[in-house]
């Protein structure tokens, strides 16, 4: 998965499920992906955050890509819509100082700067998969993705990829498995907490996720989702 900032819960969720976890730290960045942005509740309402990069080729990898240079100011005033958005969220005492030692981190690089991130939520969720880059692994150049995905699982000694239920359309359970390697899907089951007395906007990032919920309720959100084969049927569920 690429190392996204901040992301939903679902993230944590495939993090949690799996053995070992590569960040595709390698992979092309996409401009307007989630890679650098994600949602929160700002003013009670839903908000999208952007962390700012510099300029470079459009065919950039993810670990050539560098926040602006005023990233500092930016990251301040980000602290500071979050600290006056959920101040009087539930769990703001706890989370705020976690989200300040993460958001404040002085790493420029952003393939580096969200892997810090993801392994501190990591941390905190008690998630203790083994998590590897991408690029520490080299692989080489390939043409297809599936032929890359293969490749990293087999350099791990491992026999089953799961992935987001989203990529359904872009693997072939029939080509892994003339490589030896099952495929399986993580699907997030329908997830509703409270946020102040708002409708309940879903799939926020995992800051929001953090605000509202605490620990004993998180290892319990954490087993909300099922894995499935590539015909939708289920192999395993959890909570």
């Amino acid at each position: 998965m690429q190392p996204y900032l901040f992301p939903y819960l679902g993230y944590f969720q495939l993090i949690a499920a799996v053995d070992e976890f590569v960040l595709g730290d390698d992979l092309q960045y996409v401009k307007e992906s989630w890679i650098n942005r994600n949602r929160v509740l700002i003013n009670r309402q839903e908000k999208m955050i952007t962390f700012p990069l510099r300029k470079s080729g459009h065919l950039s990898r993810i670990n050539e890509k560098y926040f602006a240079d005023d990233f500092p100011r930016q990251r301040s005033a980000l602290l500071k819509q979050l600290r006056n958005a959920y101040a009087n969220a539930p769990c703001f005492a706890e989370v705020f100082p976690l989200m300040q030692e993460l958001i404040e981190h002085d790493e420029t690089n952003m393939a580096r700067y969200a892997e810090h991130a993801i392994r501190g939520i990591c941390d905190y969720l008690g998630i203790a998969t083994v998590i590897r880059l991408s690029s520490s692994l080299e692989l080489g150049g390939f043409s297809d993705r599936q032929d890359r995905v293969i490749a990293t699982v087999r350099r791990l000694g491992g026999d089953t990829y799961l992935n987001p239920i989203g990529g359904v359309a872009l693997y072939d359970a029939g080509y892994f498995a003339q490589h030896g390697i099952g495929l399986r899907f993580h699907r997030m089951d329908p997830i509703v907490y409270r946020q102040f007395d708002n409708p309940f906007v879903p799939s926020l990032s995992i800051i929001d996720v953090l605000m509202f919920n605490p620990k004993p309720e998180l290892a319990r959100l954490l087993q909300c989702y099922r894995v499935e084969n590539h015909a939708g049927e289920c192999d395993r569920r959890y909570a």
